[in-house]
């Protein structure tokens, strides 16, 4: 098989990167495609140093910092690309990578990190948080959005597969493609977070501080339990809104480096996590330290955490993203804290290893490429 493997765009290392990462360890000479790419060097190694064909996009004023404000030409430059001469194109997506062009005698497989957010079901959120749900600049927002949903729902027609990164992620590819797919879960690096059994009388919370993270809903929710310390790792945005907030059993920490995040988690007596995420890599990172889960209870969580109404539970969810919600699940899982046992928890956390992933992805593609052939 000759493989392209086509991805949204290549600025940064975060979770979709390490789904392409692992990709191109499957597929060390397949060729890389990219709306833009501006990874630095010295930050290359996990696309293995490789060249990447890019678009237009790639020299326009700006492009490097405002790339995203580029999104209404992306479908353009997308079916700029040229695959043509591939057996197997697969798209890494979460924006446009699955809108290239291929053929009928090309077998195309998308891995959809979620379909457009933004375009979608969030779209309101988005336009709320962005300043655009009135006024002139909102009219052009929610015209392009437009243009971008019937865009996404047609070029779904040229997927011959598709392949979710969660059952939460395979109903939103549902609802919006009509389409079915499979769950293949993201890889993590359980390996690099060591289980500690001995755990210390503190909580721990670490993301990047972004409206729906929640960040400032955990903190103060721990603001109303003074006998209860939290630890906050992570910087953004949110930052000196959640200042205001900060009690004396409270420590924001800030950015902190990989080695310390990986030491408070070990420690920490159970991880806090309020955000809807597709996925979310976090609590299984948190959970192969043999750390428990304190989780909301929508979106990847489900997957990724075992809920109380399970045998070997891992963690325990709270229904509404709001203080008491999570006080409420604080104080549960005091009272039950003995139950999580931290080698099951780990054990669980394992089957989220990129070794999984490499081999789920490795055989559907062959599968698949015996029946299309």
């Amino acid at each position: 098989m000759k493989v392209a493997i086509v991805h949204d765009w290549l600025v940064s290392y975060a979770g979709s990167e390490k789904v392409l990462e692992a990709l191109l360890c499957i597929y060390p000479d397949a060729d890389l495609f990219s709306t833009v790419d501006f990874l630095e060097k010295g930050k290359r190694d996990f696309i293995l140093d490789k060249p990447v064909q890019t678009t237009f996009i790639q020299k326009l004023p700006f492009s490097k910092k405002k790339y995203r404000q580029y999104l209404p030409l992306m479908p353009l430059a997308i079916e700029q690309l040229d695959v043509s001469e591939y057996d197997v194109v697969i798209s890494s997506s979460h924006a446009v990578a699955k809108g290239v062009i291929t053929g009928p005698d090309q077998l195309h497989i998308s891995y959809i990190h979620s379909p457009i957010r933004y375009a979608w079901d969030l779209q309101h959120q988005y336009l709320k948080e962005s300043n655009l749900n009135k006024g002139l600049k909102g009219m052009v927002a929610k015209s392009i959005l437009h243009y971008m949903r019937m865009w996404d729902y047609r070029t779904s027609n040229s997927v011959d597969h598709f392949l979710a990164n969660s059952s939460f992620i395979g109903n939103r590819i549902k609802k919006v493609y009509q389409r079915s797919s499979k769950v293949i879960y993201p890889p993590v690096d359980v390996s690099a977070f060591a289980l500690k059994k001995q755990k210390e009388n503190f909580y721990l919370t670490a993301s990047r501080m972004v409206p729906y993270k929640k960040m400032d809903l955990i903190v103060q929710a721990f603001a109303g339990m003074p006998d209860k310390q939290l630890f906050v790792i992570g910087d953004g945005p949110d930052m000196e809104k959640i200042k205001k907030s900060v009690t004396p059993n409270v420590t924001l920490l800030g950015y902190q480096s990989f080695e310390k995040l990986i030491d408070y988690m070990q420690r920490a007596k159970a991880f806090v996590f309020a955000a809807e995420e597709d996925f979310g890599i976090t609590p299984v990172e948190a959970q192969a330290c043999g750390t428990p889960v304190i989780a909301y209870g929508k979106g990847g969580a489900l997957e990724t955490v075992r809920g109380l109404d399970q045998e070997k539970a891992t963690g325990i969810f709270f229904d509404r993203q709001d203080t008491d919600s999570i006080q409420k699940a604080v104080r549960t899982f005091e009272e039950l804290c003995s139950i999580f046992e931290p080698e099951q928890t780990r054990e669980h956390a394992l089957q989220f290893s990129p070794e999984n992933f490499k081999s789920q992805f490795e055989q559907y593609v062959v599968d698949e490429y015996k029946k299309f052939g």
